[in-house]
């Protein structure tokens, strides 16, 4: 039908440019009779001709009106034919030609790595004009990142496939690997028989590849593969395989200057016909009796392979992997791309990094920075080409009014932010039954009171921080050259991007909740220093207190001294609440938030003693890590934190009030929500429709009746 449409369109331009030949023709082929009946004599009979002429022309103008009617037509018809093709195209299942998915193998794990994966993982999506489906070698920490991260990411068209790292070890671990890769370097030779048989082509690819052309065009290279060649490889640009490198260097047997890894074209189908997992095994154990180890991993018994059977290798361009390694050769690399049209693929195959010394080095490195900033919400974009529609997503935003006053209010509770879990290196040894971790969110402009907590709390933490992709870098500079941050492994970084207007305060607190490890947790902002006996003793008081549906109360204080430190003791901080250098938070703007703690109890206490729920009461507390989350409809400022401490009041909490633990709030300016809470009265107002609209979810939740009997006042 396409194929017609677009015949009839060719036939009426063919037409239409007849006609304006014809009638150009027409006028300069009439014959001029002035030389035979004079200068009068031929006006006179131009005269005669006028209306005839002015008739054709009429006609001839009306004729092509009616032409270009009936082209545009036609062109409206073509693209109703072309969207309903698309539409059709929607509830496929199996792509084919331009929407032919792509399967890319990528071994990834640990918290590093799996950052940056990201960034090829970018690159890649900048690019493309195919769906595509992910495998990943991966160990269990780069799962749990990996699965959070394209769940919350909802790219259209991209699948993603999980194998478990560790249960293929047992397939490469008898292999000595001097590499830095270690054993995870070895896993790629399990492809052909790891991958479904269904599968038949993979791109594989190392983590330390970025992108700059479509990966399509490295995809139809499979289509030049002729005979038994089922491995597409670049050439080796150092001169490793040579053995020139240093006296005494004898490195692996390999076809010339060798082939690098980091970028390889599997035939698995002819590979598995070839019994592949045989032939790789044989060749390693071979060589293994002369070498004792592989320097390289994976690609030193690659190499040794096709040393023996040439036949398997298809020898790629080079400039689909650039290997800036510190052995590179500069000549190769010069003449991979003469022009910036001409790059396809940078590898940074060496330990530096981005540090590698390269002529190109600067302008390779802004590259690998483009891609680190970019805003990775912009490549959820849907591919028109094979269009799929994102059912999920625009229905549920079809649900709200966008004539609702609070319309932007409510949306922002639909968004799903882009969340990257453990952005830094985790490690976690629980200390015991009762150990607890401190949970807190915090944004860019908070980030540099991370060091002073660290001062005053020795346990683990769970930070939520809410970040543009830009600011991330930023943060990963900073956490990098910061001695405090780099002395903690105990500390998690959850990184959720910026998306929507508002700040996603109980949504970023839930992040970190969901990933603590241990039994009961702190919840705690950012903006406050405990004291530096805190963490010790509240593992002291869980452990003699019952906590089920039992919640203790930190109380917290202010001071209006930027450079006051800490009270290191109680006896301290009421010396210093007497002197008038101390006081309880927020007393003189919102007294109701914490007057149930009863701070003048408090002063004399020497046991916990209860505080009653009443209205507005938001403490900070520790509860166990399974406590009820937060309602992520509260957004920005206020109700965020007395809404949770309601539920849990009617959940049938009983808060507790620690005689010897507190909480000093430091100052800093209003936050952007803060103001906007103050001054403008429609923010206020769709927040007091979102209290009332939990109210009323929180009695059909848990009964009106339970509800009133808590909150009598509603």
């Amino acid at each position: 039908m396409r194929k017609h449409l677009r015949y009839r369109l060719l036939m009426v331009a063919v037409i239409l440019f007849s006609w304006c030949i014809f009638f150009y023709q027409w006028i300069n082929n009439t014959n001029c009779p002035l030389d035979q009946e004079g200068p009068r004599a031929a006006e006179k009979r131009y005269e005669e001709k006028i209306p005839e002429l002015e008739s054709r022309l009429l006609s001839a103008q009306q004729g092509m009106e009616n032409l270009e009617k009936e082209v545009h037509k036609l062109q409206k018809t073509l693209r109703q034919r072309e969207l309903m093709s698309s539409e059709i195209n929607l509830n496929m299942t199996e792509l084919t030609g331009d929407c032919e998915t792509l399967h890319v193998a990528v071994v990834c794990s640990g918290f590093s790595t799996s950052r940056q994966v990201v960034i090829l993982i970018k690159s890649i999506l900048f690019y493309r004009r195919n769906p595509l489906h992910f495998h990943f070698i991966s160990d269990a920490t780069a799962i749990t990142i990996l699965t959070t991260l394209f769940e919350s990411w909802n790219i259209p068209l991209v699948n993603i496939s999980f194998y478990s790292a560790e249960a293929m070890m047992k397939e490469v671990s008898w292999i000595p690997n001097r590499h830095y890769s270690g054993v995870y370097g070895l896993l790629k030779l399990t492809l052909p028989h790891l991958l479904s048989e269904a599968i038949e082509k993979v791109i594989v690819l190392d983590t330390d590849i970025i992108f700059a052309s479509n990966i399509a065009e490295l995809w139809e290279l499979f289509s030049r593969q002729t005979g038994e060649q089922c491995v597409g490889l670049v050439e080796n640009q150092s001169d490793w395989y040579l053995g020139k490198l240093w006296k005494n260097h004898k490195p692996w047997p390999a076809l010339g200057r060798g082939f690098n890894t980091g970028v390889m074209l599997l035939d698995l189908f002819k590979l598995r016909k070839l019994n592949w997992k045989s032939i790789w095994r044989l060749t390693a154990e071979r060589e293994l009796t002369t070498f004792l180890a592989t320097s390289l991993a994976d690609q030193d018994i690659f190499n040794a392979v096709i040393k023996r059977h040439p036949h398997l290798v298809q020898k790629l361009p080079c400039a689909w992997n650039i290997q800036l390694s510190d052995n590179m050769r500069r000549t190769l690399i010069d003449n991979c791309y003469a022009e910036v049209s001409n790059l396809k693929v940078i590898h940074w195959n060496s330990p530096k990094k981005l540090k590698v010394n390269n002529s190109h080095a600067e302008f390779l490195r802004n590259h690998y920075l483009t891609f680190l900033e970019y805003d990775g919400d912009l490549l959820r974009g849907r591919l028109f080409s094979c269009l799929k529609a994102d059912k999920a997503r625009s229905s549920i935003l079809k649900t709200l009014d966008e004539d609702d006053p609070c319309y932007i209010v409510r949306r922002e509770r639909l968004l799903t932010r882009r969340t990257h879990l453990y952005y830094l290196d985790y490690e976690f040894t629980k200390h015991d039954e009762y150990d607890v971790t401190l949970v807190a969110q915090l944004s860019m402009d908070r980030l540099q009171m991370i060091e002073a907590i660290f001062k005053q709390w020795s346990g683990p933490i769970s930070f939520a921080l809410y970040l543009s992709d830009a600011e991330a870098r930023q943060f990963l500079d900073y956490a990098q050259f910061s001695y405090v941050l780099n002395s903690r492994k105990n500390v998690a970084y959850h990184l959720v991007f910026k998306e929507g207007t508002f700040y996603p305060v109980n949504a970023l607190r839930n992040v970190a909740l969901s990933q603590v490890k241990t039994p009961y947790v702190f919840l705690c902002d950012i903006d406050f220093l405990p004291v530096t006996s805190l963490y010790d003793y509240l593992r002291k008081m869980i452990r003699q207190t019952d906590m089920n549906k039992k919640a203790l109360v930190v109380p917290a204080f202010e001071t209006l001294r930027y450079k006051m430190s800490v009270p290191k003791t109680k006896a301290e901080l009421l010396s210093k609440m007497d002197e008038g250098l101390l006081y309880t938070f927020r007393y003189h703007v919102w007294p109701k938030g914490h007057a149930p703690t009863n701070y003048g109890k408090w002063r004399t206490a020497i046991k916990p003693y209860k505080a009653l729920w009443e209205e507005d009461f938001e403490p900070y507390i520790v509860v166990k890590k399974d406590v009820e989350k937060y309602d992520s409809r509260f957004i920005g400022f206020g109700w965020n934190k007395v809404s949770h401490i309601m539920e849990l009041a009617v959940q049938g909490y009983e808060f507790f009030v620690l005689p010897n633990a507190f909480i000093v709030h430091l100052p800093h300016g209003p936050s952007f929500d803060i103001a906007r809470h103050r001054n403008i009265k429609q923010y206020r107002s769709c927040m007091n429709v979102l209290k009332q609209e939990f109210l009323k979810d929180l009695k059909g939740k848990y009964g009106e009746k339970k509800v009133d009997e808590v909150v009598n006042m509603y």
